[in-house]
């Protein structure tokens, strides 16, 4: 299938489930834990998951389904559905709005589109593979690119942290060491929109260990077809070990740097 028409699809859904999410949003959220208890996950969560894979499977009943909260569902299409129905999860517990639904689909394993929808800020990023990357309505999206920065010492960075108490304290260690090396660095919460940011400019770079495929997959494609370069260390491909998303002018001094610092989880 055309990448451009499973970005209609993922599109659409990623609209409904943001309205779901900020429409319907109870004044007390049921929350259960998941690796940690600082890890957790709402009924919103699963409501937002459930509507998309019914979405999905409504449109398209042979393709297979990984989503944060329900795990792989396969297929026979060759069409795989990478969901997280809220990135940034404790943001929404605490009424950040710094939170998205991220809806990306690949084919045979390459991500061919990907949407991010962050309707409490008013944003909707989103890419198809070779077309470049969008921000807004899709009838009268304006294009994105990413900084033309070169100089890592002028550069914003943003990163994010793991739920485990020892790979946070590794993660504050590593930003003590690049602290004085860039312009200032950013925690926001949701790597989905750290990625959508680098690729529209609002952001030089994002660097990040233990992200999984839900995390990585819609913004990655973002960032990547607005110009930047996203990889782990040494040419590995960005996955959970480590995501950099950067513009391309700093991307070997901020790769360098953080090979010297063992960055990798």
């Amino acid at each position: 299938m055309a990448p451009g028409a499973l970005l209609d699809i993922a599109l659409e859904l990623a609209l409904e489930a943001g309205r779901l999410l900020t429409e319907e949003r109870p004044d007390v959220l049921r929350m259960t834990t998941k690796s940690s208890r600082t890890d957790v996950a709402t009924h919103m969560d699963r409501a937002s998951e459930d509507l998309l894979v019914a979405g999905i499977l409504a449109r398209r009943p042979h393709d297979g389904i990984l989503g944060e909260e329900g795990g792989e569902r396969p297929g026979t299409s060759g069409v795989r559905w990478i969901l997280d129905p809220i990135d940034g999860t404790t943001n929404y517990v605490y009424d950040l709005p710094i939170w998205a639904v991220s809806v990306a689909a690949e084919v045979d394993g390459v991500v061919v589109a990907g949407v991010v929808e962050a309707p409490a800020l008013g944003r909707r990023y989103f890419a198809a593979l070779g077309d470049g990357a969008w921000e807004g309505d899709p009838g009268s999206p304006h294009r994105i690119r990413v900084t033309g920065e070169t100089d890592l010492g002028l550069a914003l960075v943003t990163t994010g942290f793991g739920y485990a108490a020892a790979r946070r304290e590794q993660q504050a260690e590593d930003l003590r060491i690049l602290a004085p090396r860039v312009r200032d660095i950013r925690r926001l919460g949701a790597a989905s929109l750290d990625l959508s940011w680098v690729g529209a400019g609002l952001l030089d770079a994002s660097f990040e260990s233990g992200l999984k495929p839900w995390d990585l997959a819609a913004g990655g494609l973002i960032a990547s077809e607005a110009g930047a370069v996203v990889s782990g260390l040494h040419g590995r491909p960005a996955g959970e070990s480590l995501a950099i998303a950067s513009t391309p002018g700093i991307f070997d001094q901020l790769h360098d740097a953080l090979a010297e610092m063992g960055a990798e989880e």
